[in-house]
């Protein structure tokens, strides 16, 4: 007979029933409870347990206030936030939902009152070790840092700059040229909402000539923290994040599968923590949850299983301004008359309350009030502005059916998300979550401040969203690419699209198989081929046989044998990345500025200028000659083989592309030995668990579900449950989540059903006059 866990007890002091949590051999909470108030101050109490730091930190770093713990050194990254004034919004929604949704501010605070109590349980002596390095102590914890987390995941996720590039861009290449590099639509359309093409398709790219260069360019940099212009990194975040759903019909076991895998900044503790929630007759759900978050945010119940990826709409604008005193502006011109700006003073304190700076911050009628080379900018983000997103998510959790979902999620306004969805009938969907600005026609990228008719005209409502339910192909597939074909919806949601390479991989393999199984869709996940390799390497294996008995010839034959898979033993990948580097560079080089690429076009545009060998884009400036494609690409293949071989020496063991992919993840504070480095995980660029920035960034949390008669599901992300480094439980699911691997979940009616798991543990939660 297996031992009981042991039972700790613990007071909060506003529940209204004893709470049971028992922690299962993987380190995930299942709480117990008797009201959905009691879940959620039981969930705050548990998350606080295992991550209390991590709590505080992103709601500090929201608010601006990392000053106070780390001193001058965290001034600038403070000042960006408070300019850009995501607490502030926050503050003012919280107050709003008083009114309007009163049900989640409740859920916030029963939240709330779990965290502060862990926070009263503590001695100086069990702070987490952060708290003792810092010298600070914890924080309380406020019900509207829920709301900081989720603008936090706003800025993340929807805040973009390039309409602000784009004066710059063409100031190099001309106005005509600029509008197609960042391009209203892709060059290549496999959209989320299928087009019953059956397959990808390659649009021609209306490329003007690049123009001769302005002498007088607008600076890239506002040099304004928050807003400042930096080299172009948005191409680069565009790591992904994967869902896609499989109808009974194409399922092995004739159950509804869903697998999801949100792609996020890596770090140690994780961004996400697992939890189960049980309330007899009112909720069971499991998943994910990000912390401060009053409920699951990625997961399933009995009935339906959900995730999200990042949708990419346009949500943002700015204006260019007229003000009255171009030194210290006290109001805007708005058709003929004048508006007056709002000056905040802000003030920043270090750990001993001594006043490092203070500044201030200025809020015109649109938003953000910032001055650049050419003058003032105002923008408009529809993150600053009121949100039923926490609502919508807390009724995410209680869905019986794909309707009920859809209905739930109609709250939700920021960020934009592509939200899939299935349930145990079969049911499949998917729809753009989040509201979308209808702005005037013609687009502007800088719009004219000085006109309430540069103004949005509201916002469009859910039905004219992005949407697909039960298509006919039998599955579903999101992966951040453009979310309707042109062709059948030419309404205007965003531009410069990720190119969906990744989608492409997920609609061919599900296309080719009626018979997805559990483990089809959770080795998908981690597949390394590559739809992107196979394009390119086409073209660069002719480019190369024009030139047989040179370098470039020679790298050419090495990619001619590759098959477009980014496995841990090939030498290809290596070489292969290293060309699309030199292409990148010689091919955009009209964008470079001081030696500056100030902005990266999508590789769909790329992609079809393949098709066009006599393109004007080919040459390269800085020669006399005119170049074309295939000179390019051979310059390209000659000096990627060079790099390659001095970063790696000939071709042989040092060429192995694990060697090369490989992920560090850091500690919150960047702390040396809490992170970890040279992390394996099977892909590359524009593969399905592709790797960005240099390694940071990756999938987040991997998710595969089975809405059968029993609910199965399998998950793991690259971390573990404690934000305690010194814990077995900081690490442990690292090696399962390198290796692609996901563990089964267990997925309780009640306790009872945990019993003879080893290492569980047992957590009674008492109302704080019960002890």
């Amino acid at each position: 007979m297996a031992r009981a866990p042991a039972e700790v007890q613990a007071g909060i002091p506003t529940l209204s029933d004893s709470v049971v949590v028992v922690y299962d051999d993987r380190g995930v909470p299942h709480v117990f409870a008797r009201a959905p108030a009691d879940a959620q101050r039981a969930l705050g109490y548990v998350v606080a347990r295992d991550r209390l730091f991590q709590l505080e930190l992103q709601a500090r770093a929201t608010a601006g206030r990392l000053t106070e713990w780390a001193g001058p050194v965290a001034l600038d990254a403070d000042r960006g936030m408070r300019r850009l004034g995501l607490s502030r919004s926050a503050d003012r929604e919280y107050q709003a939902l008083r009114a309007t949704a009163p049900e989640a501010v409740a859920s916030m605070e029963a939240f709330a009152e779990g965290v502060n109590a862990w926070i009263d349980r503590l001695t100086k002596a069990r702070y987490p070790l952060e708290y003792h390095l810092l010298q600070v102590a914890p924080g309380r914890w406020r019900p509207e840092y829920s709301l900081y987390l989720l603008k936090r995941m706003s800025w993340t996720l929807s805040f973009s700059t390039h309409d602000r590039r784009f004066e710059r861009i063409a100031a190099l290449v001309g106005e005509e040229a600029a509008r197609a590099l960042i391009p209203r639509n892709s060059a290549i359309q496999e959209p989320i909402v299928p087009n019953g093409s059956g397959g990808p398709r390659f649009d021609p790219v209306d490329l003007p000539a690049p123009a001769t260069p302005v002498a007088e360019r607008p600076a890239l940099s506002t040099g304004d923290p928050g807003f400042a212009l930096g080299p172009d990194r948005e191409f680069e975040r565009a790591v992904g994040s994967n869902n896609w759903a499989v109808a009974p019909t194409r399922s092995a076991s004739g159950a509804t599968l869903l697998a999801g895998d949100p792609h996020l900044q890596l770090t140690l503790p994780a961004i996400w923590y697992e939890a189960h929630l049980n309330v007899p007759d009112m909720l069971d759900v499991y998943g994910a949850t990000l912390l401060g978050v009053p409920a699951i945010v990625v997961g399933f119940n009995r009935d339906v299983a959900w995730s999200f990826t990042n949708n990419s709409a346009d949500v943002i604008d700015y204006y260019r301004e007229t003000v009255d005193i171009p030194e210290a502006p006290g109001a805007t011109q708005l058709d003929g008359g004048w508006v007056a700006v709002e000056r905040t003073v802000e003030t920043y304190r270090d750990r001993l309350g001594n006043v490092i700076a203070r500044d201030t911050i200025l809020t015109s009628h649109r938003g953000p009030l910032f001055r650049d080379d050419r003058g003032w900018l105002s923008m408009r983000w529809l993150a600053l502005e009121s949100s039923g997103t926490v609502r919508a998510v807390g009724g995410l959790n209680t869905a019986t059916t794909v309707d009920d979902w859809l209905r739930a999620s109609e709250a939700y306004d920021v960020p934009s998300q592509n939200g899939l969805v299935a349930d145990r009938t079969g049911r499949i969907a998917v729809r753009s979550l989040g509201q979308v600005p209808r702005r005037p026609s013609p687009y502007r990228f800088i719009w004219d401040g000085t006109t309430s008719s540069s103004d949005w005209t509201g916002t469009y409502p859910t039905d004219r969203l992005p949407f697909a339910i039960a298509p006919a192909q039998g599955f579903l597939a999101s992966a951040n690419q453009q979310p309707v074909d042109p062709g059948v919806d030419s309404t205007y949601w965003g531009r410069r699209w990720p190119t969906p390479w990744r989608a492409m991989r997920i609609n061919e393999v599900l296309r080719q198989d009626s018979t997805v199984s559990v483990e089809d869709m959770r080795r998908l996940q981690t597949d390394p081929s590559s739809p992107r390799a196979r394009h390119f390497a086409s073209y660069l294996v002719v480019a190369a046989r024009l030139a047989p008995d040179s370098v470039a010839g020679a790298a050419g034959e090495m990619l001619a044998a590759w098959d477009g898979r980014y496995t841990a033993e090939a030498e290809a990948p290596i070489l292969f990345e290293m060309v699309m580097t030199e292409i990148r560079r010689r091919l955009w080089d009209e964008l470079r500025d001081d030696g500056t690429l100030i902005y990266t076009p999508p590789e769909a545009t790329t992609a079809w200028l393949m098709t066009q060998p006599q393109n004007p884009w080919w040459d390269d400036r800085a020669t006399p000659n005119a170049e074309t494609r295939d000179d390019i690409l051979q310059a390209a293949l000659a000096a990627g083989w060079g790099r390659t071989v001095e970063a790696h020496g000939p071709p042989g063991d040092e060429w192995q592309w694990s060697r090369v992919r490989r992920f560090s993840i850091d500690h919150l504070l960047r702390l040396p030995g809490f992170g970890v480095t040279g992390v394996f995980n099977n892909g590359g660029p524009s593969t399905l668990s592709p790797m960005g920035l240099r390694g940071s960034h990756g999938a987040s949390w991997r998710m595969v579900v089975e809405l059968g008669d029993t609910v199965r599901a399998w998950t793991t992300y690259p971390g573990g449950q404690s934000g305690n480094p010194a814990s077995a439980r900081y690490t442990d699911r690292l090696e399962d989540w390198s290796s692609g691997r996901l563990e089964p979940v267990h997925f309780p009616t009640n306790p009872a059903d945990l019993e003879g798991l080893v290492g569980r543990t047992r957590l009674l939660l008492v109302p704080e006059s019960d002890r």
